[in-house]
């Protein structure tokens, strides 16, 4: 059975999004209840590395948002219904936006912030994601077994027979693609050029996702199961780390070697030696913390607090929250610009791009 608190994300971000935090049963005692919890798609944001740029979903107006950086400006770009995700090709400068009302893809030139195709993809597409080598892109369709591949060159479509995924990973080296389901207990591997699929099996209630840099190892959190998965890639073993409540996104400082899980309703990040396999901290945040952004530069970790509209600012060498900086309302996903530390936000109901901090 699902997790009570967790709402399927396809349907939530097409049904129920502008009625977020109008949700949830009246307390006893009179006083106001607690917003409604979701886990929403963290693909929502991506910065684009060529051009430094960055790109987040506004699906109440059907648009993208860019923030161009030589004019700290930012734009709309009208794409199809309801985009919820969001991929960066640099092998051919496009953006990749996937349309979940729409059953669309809108292919958008990198350089000139203009639609340059509408590709039909079918129902309810959710995760985007590029191979940052071979210039191809992965669609999931929520809600079905299919994958959609689409050709970065000619914009041709590919019906793949993969199973749901609610999560996509991209090993560019070694062409395979990771997927995974909340409620598929496996983590499917698509072989690029043969399609080909293998399974290893993780357990259910499987979220979110990240790999090493060298593809040889797999993050995943289980929501359900307060920890994280390691797979390793070339022996095939799992070890299961415990976490807080709850863990959703997952990320790796390769700098550090340390990875960084947030727990949605712990309200917490737990950070773990990746060589070790153990805890080192768990670090208090603010109230139901979603998004990370990690700015390997300056050993800075960025927490996006979507109930308390807040971003948490953890020192990576302490591992203690130096800052609290404040967003519009319900921050979800975060993007940081290498270059020169800038912090984004996107929201729910407040703007859907802001810049936080590094003017």
């Amino acid at each position: 059975m699902r997790f009570a608190n967790l709402i399927r994300p396809g349907i939530f971000l097409l049904f129920v999004l502008p009625f977020l935090f109008l949700v949830g049963a009246s307390p006893a005692n009179g006083q106001a209840a607690e917003p409604a919890t979701a886990l929403l798609n963290g693909r929502a944001i991506a910065l684009n590395q060529q051009t430094g740029k960055i790109y987040a979903v506004a699906p109440r107006e059907n648009a993208v948002a860019v923030f161009e950086p030589a004019t700290s400006s930012i734009s709309r770009i009208s794409v199809g219904a309801g985009p919820v995700a969001l991929a960066v090709s640099p092998t051919t400068n496009r953006v990749y936006v996937a349309n979940s009302a729409g059953g669309t893809v809108s292919v958008l030139d990198g350089f000139k912030d203009t639609v340059l195709a509408t590709l039909d993809v079918g129902p309810n597409p959710y995760v985007v994601a590029a191979d940052q080598i071979t210039g191809k892109i992965y669609v999931s369709n929520t809600f079905s077994d299919l994958i959609t591949a689409i050709d970065g060159a000619t914009n041709s479509v590919t019906k793949l027979k993969a199973g749901s995924a609610d999560a996509i990973a991209i090993d560019s080296l070694s062409g395979g693609v990771y997927l995974l389901g909340y409620e598929d207990e496996n983590i499917s591997v698509l072989d690029e050029k043969s399609h080909a699929i293998t399974k290893t099996k993780i357990g259910m209630h499987l979220w979110g996702m990240a790999l090493s840099p060298d593809g040889s190892t797999v993050y995943v959190t289980r929501s359900g199961n307060s920890e994280l998965a390691v797979l390793d890639k070339h022996s095939g073993s799992v070890t299961m780390i415990p976490t807080g409540a709850t863990p959703c996104a997952v990320a790796l400082d390769s700098k550090t070697n340390t990875i960084y899980v947030v727990n949605h309703t712990g309200d917490s990040v737990t950070a773990i030696d990746a060589a070790k396999h153990t805890v080192i901290a768990t670090i208090k945040v603010g109230h139901r913390p979603q998004g990370i952004a990690i700015d390997s530069i300056r050993n800075r970790i960025y927490i996006a607090n979507r109930n308390d509209d807040s971003i948490s600012v953890i020192d990576g060498a302490k591992n203690v929250v130096v800052q609290t900086l404040r967003t519009g309302k319900n921050p979800f996903a975060l993007a940081v610009s290498p270059n020169n530390g800038q912090l984004f936000a996107t929201t729910i109901a407040g703007p859907p791009l802001e810049l936080i901090a590094g003017q």
